[in-house]
């Protein structure tokens, strides 16, 4: 094979569990960040900085990727100004690599916000979209710089003359450290601190998400949906939703979560009761817990992002994902939920990362 990958965002979940499986098939794998991430054997690392333009050319000066996975972004305090940096990281990178004439093929990870709306707006009565979410449902009419980066995807494979594909995961179950949206390593978190001085595992969210149907994705699975779409032809310059294939009740799994950390529960008991709030004054307790049980990371803010998992869990719908589309094409990956959970759970505690 002459595939030769660059993964934008190798350091967190999606991009982590991506490099993996494409050098288990045997691609040349590049993996950029800012800090890149050296524990995955085989992955070549690139250190740059997607907003300097003199720093992605100097660290990709030597390499020619086929395919390009977008898998960053970064968080800012207004949506104006997600849409500036976010669309600037990829305009910088897709001009750089330009110069190259290699790229056959660029895809882009972007999510649930893309029908929901962004964070100022995020699920919010008069912007709620019909469920199951389906690829056709239109832009909504604000600003969203999951659209930006679309477009700038867009306007240089016009200009290049590559293909392209947009991937929308619901939220993404699965391994990483420092990232800013982890909701199975949030709820891990959470149920550990519980434990400790036998607090219950209170649920946060809402009636609709606790009564509701949901689903979400797998890093996994979203991993082989990349690579899928990147080598597929019928799937070449499409947008397509990506999830585990199941659905699930919150009002089942959580309590399947808590037997499984053997702590106390408690569903929802008539209004949302924030996570930030309930771990707001608990990074002291977690410093305590992983030096006690000799974890390897002492930060809380650097395993649990409870604001974002404050957002899903406090939908005032039940959030459904249509993946129809994919499947016609011939993508047939599939993946319980309950296991993604449970697996991610012992990965956790086999890194040392739980107790």
């Amino acid at each position: 094979m002459n595939n030769i990958a660059l993964v934008v965002g190798a350091s967190g979940i999606t991009g982590g569990n991506l490099a993996e499986s494409l050098l288990a098939k045997g691609w040349e794998t590049y993996g950029l960040a800012r800090t890149p991430n050296i524990a995955i054997e085989g992955l070549k690392p690139v250190a740059a900085d997607l907003l300097d333009v003199n720093s992605l050319k100097s660290a990709l000066s030597q390499v020619k990727p086929t395919h390009v996975y977008i898998t960053t972004w970064m968080r800012n305090d207004t949506e104006a100004e997600n849409i500036r940096v976010n669309s600037l990281m990829i305009r910088n990178l897709l001009n750089v690599l330009s110069e190259k004439k290699t790229v056959e093929h660029v895809a882009l990870v972007t999510g649930l916000k893309h029908y929901l709306g962004p964070f100022e707006a995020y699920a919010k009565e008069g912007f709620l979209p019909e469920t199951p979410l389906r690829e056709e449902h239109p832009r909504l009419e604000m600003e969203n710089f999951y659209y930006a980066q679309e477009d700038e995807v867009y306007a240089a494979a016009k200009r290049d003359e590559f293909t392209w594909s947009i991937h929308r995961p619901h939220t993404v179950i699965g391994k990483a450290v420092g990232n800013a949206m982890n909701l199975g390593t949030t709820l891990a978190v959470y149920a550990t601190i519980c434990k400790e001085p036998g607090r219950k595992f209170q649920w946060p969210g809402s009636a609709a998400q606790w009564n509701g149907l949901s689903d979400v994705t797998d890093a996994n699975v979203l991993a082989e949906h990349l690579i899928w779409a990147s080598t597929t032809e019928a799937a070449r310059n499409e947008a397509f939703n990506v999830v585990n294939g199941d659905v699930f009740r919150w009002s089942r799994l959580w309590k399947r979560i808590a037997a499984y950390f053997d702590v106390e529960v408690l569903g929802f008991e008539g209004k949302i009761k924030p996570l930030e709030e309930e771990l707001a004054n608990d990074a002291e307790i977690w410093q305590q817990i992983a030096q006690k049980q000799g974890l390897k990371e002492e930060n809380l803010s650097r395993l649990a992002s409870a604001w974002h998992t404050d957002l899903d869990l406090g939908r005032p719908i039940e959030v459904m994902t249509d993946i129809s589309k994919s499947r016609k094409l011939g993508f047939t990956v599939y993946q319980d939920t309950e296991e993604s959970f449970f697996k991610l759970f012992d990965k956790l505690r086999v890194a040392k990362l739980i107790p």
